[in-house]
């Protein structure tokens, strides 16, 4: 087996390694006076679809800024698979950095460089490879999100859901422990949206990832939702999975879900429908007797 082989499987999740989670406990942010996130707990479990969801001014962007630590909690421990991010060294916060692969809202490319610069951005930062093992790895990325034909062009000469495909892809090439994204359907029509979701879920099985989704796309979280975090002011005020999420007893949450552009959707869609019946019934009264 030749060396561009074996470093391919050092990037591959070793199931003998105990797996555990992302554990927040008792999480608090305040920004001067103001209290943005008062006291959330919760877990994010390896190898599950975790979305954040919540309406503008919940604290989900907050929430997702202070996991990825760009801001430093006021008080509260964030804990990757055991380690306290509060407590680390500069040297172990880089190391984590390595292990976390980022998609944001807007994709966040840099206009000067090719799809193929674009991936291989991390493995300059984080890694020593050799030119050829990051072409070999760039190859394997581009190719897990079907954007072959593109390794060469610019971000301007693509669509945005390629665009989101290449930043899905830049997250992945250095394998990592946690895949944290933020709004990856902004912008997108429902069926590049449905694309990214099923791209989002089997990387997430495929590589054993703790992936987390900071969204407000229902459509998403009624699709690949395997845990829901409902934020509300800054308080965590339910969490499930999307099978139990319509029977919810939280009625904040029942009226953010029913007020989503999907659920707007479906609403007048069975409107449409029952007028298009009823109007059946009076036009032709003999074909219903």
């Amino acid at each position: 087996m030749d060396h561009c082989c074996n470093y391919y499987y050092e990037f591959n999740f070793n199931p003998n390694v105990p797996q555990l989670m992302i554990e927040v406990k008792d999480l608090k942010k305040s920004f001067e006076e103001v209290e943005v996130l008062k006291g959330i707990t919760t877990t994010f479990e390896t190898g599950k679809v975790n979305l954040i969801i919540g309406q503008s001014g919940s604290g989900k962007t907050v929430f997702l800024k202070s996991l990825l630590n760009v801001y430093q909690p006021t008080s509260g421990g964030i804990l990757f698979d055991g380690r306290d991010i509060n407590n680390m060294s500069r040297d172990e916060k880089q190391t984590l950095r390595s292990e976390i692969g980022t998609v944001f809202q807007g994709s966040a490319l840099f206009d000067s460089m090719t799809v193929e610069e674009n991936i291989t951005f991390p493995l300059d930062m984080f890694t020593n490879l050799t030119y050829r093992e990051k072409k070999r790895r760039a190859f394997e990325v581009i190719g897990r999100v079907h954007l072959e034909k593109a390794n060469r062009k610019y971000p301007s000469e693509i669509s945005g859901g390629m665009q989101k495909r290449v930043a899905i892809a830049r997250a992945i090439v250095n394998n990592p422990k946690y895949l944290f994204c933020d709004e990856p359907n902004s912008g997108l029509d429902p069926y590049t949206a449905n694309i990214i979701d099923d791209l989002l879920l089997e990387i997430t099985k495929e590589y054993n990832t703790t992936t987390i989704i900071n969204s407000h796309d229902m459509n998403s979280v009624m699709t690949i939702g395997e845990k829901i975090v409902y934020l509300r002011l800054g308080i965590k005020e339910w969490e499930g999975n999307k099978d139990i999420l319509i029977n919810a007893g939280n009625k904040n949450l029942i009226d953010f879900v029913y007020s989503s552009e999907l659920f707007k959707e479906l609403r007048e869609y069975f409107l449409e429908t029952n007028k298009t019946s009823i109007d059946n019934v009076t036009t032709n009264p003999q074909e219903n007797e």
